[in-house]
């Protein structure tokens, strides 16, 4: 008996061995980080910030690079993520966070289940604003029922939402979607060739402070069920419904706030790299360089654990069909 017991004991300590004891697999090897967008924005900063500290937190400790993938509001990497990327923990995602509202209300370009992702982690909710240059016509939301504002909307929340703002309040919106990213649309403000465009709270207090500080802009309203801090006396989207219906709808178009800038990995993943993955973005998150680093690049941190993000992707779809049926109905983007 007693040798037999010394028999089972090695397999019994594989078995109950932590899923991250296999701790040479990342060792030399390259962790790609894939952003949907391009450089200089919120999307690419804080994907920048946490590659340059997740690193130390994966067993072996491998060079993580970002590769930029703009293209259809992150379609592209969206797809590549999910249908081409190999799944064996090497390749990590910072995808545009209305994706798994764009899959439940049907949108045709997506081709892939965003369920299946493994959500990595959360570094901040999402809450946008919507401002205006200062010197627009429209000086607060209510004028636009009146008065045209030009709006740019190179992501696929504030695409959608514009939309239903126009279609179903009938706000006076121009929707311009050709600019690429958030940098393109800030020059575009800058130019005048626009009025209006959409930023992450914190990503505008530290990408244009000067604004803020100058008065350039005016911060017109905000996405999400409740404001950001600080922001009280600015408008929440949602309070402009007008009915029970409308305030569904409205909170459905504007509930991925909550899932922010995150990360995520293809589908089919081995569970010990999803579990290295997750627990070295923890580590990152709680890291003192890394808490350095983005106090001084001026972002700020809402951290969301994986298996939280993950409950919080999968209810997405969990909306009345028939509400869902009117939100993509008064959200299509006209062609």
């Amino acid at each position: 008996m007693r040798s037999m017991g010394l028999a089972l004991l090695p397999g019994l300590l594989s078995a109950s061995a932590p899923a991250w004891a296999d701790e040479g697999f990342y060792e030399g090897k390259t962790v790609t980080m894939v952003v949907g967008y391009g450089v200089n924005n919120g999307y690419d900063s804080y994907a920048r910030a946490v590659g340059r500290h997740i690193q130390n937190h994966l067993p072996g400790k491998p060079t993580i690079v970002v590769q930029n993938m703009p293209g259809a509001g992150s379609l592209s990497a969206i797809s590549y993520l999910y249908n081409s990327s190999v799944r064996d923990g090497t390749v990590i995602g910072m995808i545009d966070q209305a994706a798994p509202l764009a899959q439940a209300m049907g949108e045709p370009g997506l081709r892939a289940d965003v369920r299946k992702f493994n959500w990595i982690g959360r570094m901040i909710s999402n809450a946008a604003i919507l401002f205006s240059w200062a010197g627009a016509k429209v000086q607060n939301l209510p004028d636009a029922f009146a008065t045209e504002l030009i709006v740019a909307t190179p992501g696929q929340s504030s695409r959608m939402v514009s939309t239903l703002l126009k279609n179903m309040l009938g706000l006076k919106l121009r929707i311009l979607t050709g600019y690429p990213n958030s940098a393109e649309a800030l020059l575009a403000m800058e130019r005048r060739e626009i009025d209006a465009a959409f930023l992450p709270w914190s990503v505008l207090q530290s990408e244009r402070a000067d604004w803020l500080a100058q008065k350039k802009i005016r911060l017109l309203s905000q996405m999400g069920t409740e404001p950001n801090q600080g922001l009280e006396a600015v408008p929440l989207v949602v309070d402009l419904a007008r009915n029970d219906e409308e305030r569904k709808i409205l909170e459905l178009m504007t509930r991925d706030s909550a899932i922010g800038r995150a990360l995520m990995s293809p589908p089919g993943e081995p569970v010990e790299r999803v579990a290295d993955l997750r627990a070295a973005f923890t580590a990152t998150m709680k890291d003192p360089e890394f808490l350095a680093d983005v106090k001084n690049i001026g972002l700020d941190l809402k951290p969301l654990s994986g298996a939280e993000l993950q409950t919080i992707v999968e209810k997405t779809g969990d909306v009345d069909p028939a509400i869902v049926a009117k939100a993509k109905a008064l959200s299509a983007i006209e062609k």
